[in-house]
């Protein structure tokens, strides 16, 4: 018996219309140093800095409003300007996740992370109170309402990780330099000079700070370190990695809470900077990895983004799927007045524990990180490359999306232009078909936080326009192909899925195989909940997917999904029919798809409780569209 990919391919046959690919540039701009904990000023200016954002839009017609909540259909604002730009083809399908910090946390940056195309802000609840966090969630809100876009926030708990205290701003160390790291308390009130409170704090505090203005630096070389076994964890001669190796200390000696090291490895020490540390070569499991996943500061930060409903809640050092399903039990409980929908979880994985249970962590979770600080400084370095390329292919096969962060553009904290090694490695992740690339401290604290966002949304559409000459329809064909094999052999009983899961899989597996057959313009979509839409980013078509929805929140979660462009449009549940043709029209006149363009509709959403599942070929007509 031929399977079903087989017969789709002999029925079909291998005629194709052109295709059209561009590659839009945009400009990329600077922003200076703003750090956490500094106050933040009046407008800075510098002759180097780009006009503020509302100065372009009284200027330009950059930002130009598609649609406002109360009308036909809304789509993102900076989604339609690289439309217009690149054709379907050529637009960008990777995600692009940002880090939001001072450098960052203003309207006007915020707006030109949005512009210059951001899908994603994280809020990181290892910085700042949350005062500061609500303010930049109201922030992004206010862009979403009044300009058009259709920005997501994820909250990335601090989870049981050992990291120093609030350092106010980054420090450089050099080579031999040495620092103690303490786990009594070093608060200081606004009024106490740092010496001062380094006197206080004792003779080895003393000697930090005369080892400071040894060197020319008049701040103590102290930090505290939030665990409390730290001091009895570690033994002199253990190495201490920052930041999964930032920087690199030997411990010299421990005097009872102290630690004291020297730096064997120089780099730049950040506020909160997380510490993992190794003996004789191999990491060492500090008590604190048997503490529980979820803290109880980390409780009160899932609280606070239940009540300011962000859209993701992304939790450290997951080790077993029982923690996912526990806070997703919490989550629901906590939305269940129906005022507040349900945020997704992300799991990062970011230590050994995780990698045992895999594939069970991603099965719970709604999205999954790819924290590869962490997890390099805990698994040999040479593996990390290759449980990337697990994790991924995982999410592939569990239908989650996957987000690959840490150390992808690392010097663009300082210098305004990436390695060469960084750009390749970006590349290698966009060619591995993750949905998401993830800015850390590039854009939350680095000196070209604009710059950055502009090397990696370049790379990877470059990197995806260079599949699609090369690979042609096998770039998405092969991998609907495969998904149809993939159903074919679990049907014949292999495997075992619900009878729903293969009707909505195989349906979406055809269309992603038919776009590439007769090389469509675009995939619609119509859905409730973004199921079919996922399905539909898991076959990773070369046409872009536009996901049509009638809720904000599930139009804003489908931003972290690979190639789709979601909308939110009012459907009528009575007349399907009809919802398609509203649809047609609507896009055919605000100009983003014109006539002549193939597209293939997949629905799932019918006029009963008996949902009615279909693929269509249409063509655009100049008054809507037609069967073909």
């Amino acid at each position: 018996m031929a399977s079903p990919a087989c017969s789709a391919g002999a029925a079909l046959g291998t005629a194709r219309r052109p295709r059209a690919s561009s590659l839009g540039r945009r400009s990329s701009s600077t922003l200076p140093r703003v750090w956490f904990g500094a106050p933040r000023g009046p407008a800075r200016s510098s002759s180097s800095a780009p006009t503020s954002a509302r100065q372009r839009r009284s200027t330009s017609s950059i930002v130009t409003r598609v649609a406002t909540p109360n009308s036909s259909v809304d789509v993102d604002t900076a989604l339609v300007k690289e439309l217009k730009e690149n054709g379907f083809r050529s637009t960008r399908r990777t995600k692009l996740v940002c880090t939001i910090g001072p450098a960052t946390s203003g309207y006007d940056e915020l707006e030109l992370l949005a512009q210059n195309g951001m899908n994603v802000a994280r809020l990181n609840m290892c910085h700042g109170k949350h005062d500061w966090h609500k303010q930049v969630i109201e922030r992004i809100r206010k862009l979403n309402r009044e300009l058009g876009y259709s920005l997501a926030i994820m909250v990335d708990t601090e989870g049981s990780e050992v990291h120093i205290g609030d350092i106010e701003e980054p420090r450089p160390v050099e080579k031999d330099d040495r620092w103690t790291f303490t786990i009594r308390s070093l608060e200081r009130s606004p009024a106490t000079p740092p010496s001062a409170t380094a006197e206080a704090e004792g003779a080895d505090a003393n000697k930090a700070s005369e080892d400071s203005a040894a060197a020319g630096d008049d701040k103590p070389r102290i930090a505290e370190v939030n665990y409390d076994g730290f001091s009895e964890d570690v033994k002199v001669g253990d190495e201490i990695l920052v930041d999964g190796g930032m920087v690199n200390f030997r411990v010299a000696e421990l005097q009872g809470p102290d630690v004291i090291c020297e730096c064997v490895e120089p780099g730049l020490l950040l506020p909160k900077a997380n510490l993992t540390f190794r003996r004789n070569g191999l990491p060492v499991r500090a008590r604190n990895s048997m503490l529980p996943t979820i803290s109880a500061k980390d409780w009160l930060d899932i609280d606070f983004a239940i009540e300011n409903d962000v859209d993701l809640i992304a939790i450290s050092f997951v080790k077993t799927a029982e923690t996912v399903n526990h806070l997703k039990s919490y989550l629901k409980s906590k939305c269940l007045d129906g005022q507040r929908v349900v945020p997704g979880v992300v799991s990062k994985i970011e230590s050994p524990d995780s990698l045992d249970n895999l594939d069970d962590i991603v099965a719970a979770s709604d999205a999954v990180m790819v924290a590869r600080g962490d997890l390099g400084s805990q698994i040999p370095l040479e593996d990390v490359p290759v449980v990337q390329q697990q994790i991924t292919a995982a999410c592939r096969r569990l239908n989650k999306p996957c987000i690959v962060a840490s150390h992808l553009l690392r010097s663009m904290l300082e210098h305004p232009t990436p390695t060469r090694a960084e750009v390749a490695d970006i590349a290698d992740v966009v060619q591995q078909r993750a949905d998401a690339l993830m800015l850390s401290g590039e854009s939350a604290a680095g000196l070209h936080p604009m710059k950055s966002l502009d090397v990696l949304r370049a790379v990877a559409l470059r990197t995806e326009q260079q599949q699609l000459e090369y690979g042609g329809h096998q770039a998405g064909g092969g991998v609907a192909s495969g998904m149809l094999e993939r159903l074919y052999r679990e049907k014949s009983g292999e495997t075992k899925i619900s009878e729903q899961e293969y009707i909505s899989e195989g349906l979406c597996a055809s269309a992603a195989h038919l776009a590439e057959q007769l090389n469509v313009s675009a995939i619609f979509v119509y859905t409730k909940r973004g199921y079919m839409a996922s399905l539909l980013s898991r076959c990773r078509p070369s046409c872009p997917i536009f996901a049509f929805t009638d809720t904000d929140a599930v139009r804003r979660r489908m931003n972290l999904s690979w190639g789709i462009v979601p909308f939110r449009i009012d459907l009528f549940k009575d007349n399907p029919e009809r919802t398609v043709e509203r649809t047609f029209k609507l896009l055919r006149a605000r100009d983003l798809i014109k006539e002549g363009e193939l597209v293939i509709v997949v629905s799932d959403v019918g006029p009963t409780a008996d949902v009615i599942r279909s693929i269509q070929v249409r063509y655009v007509t100049a008054s809507g569209s037609a069967a073909a």
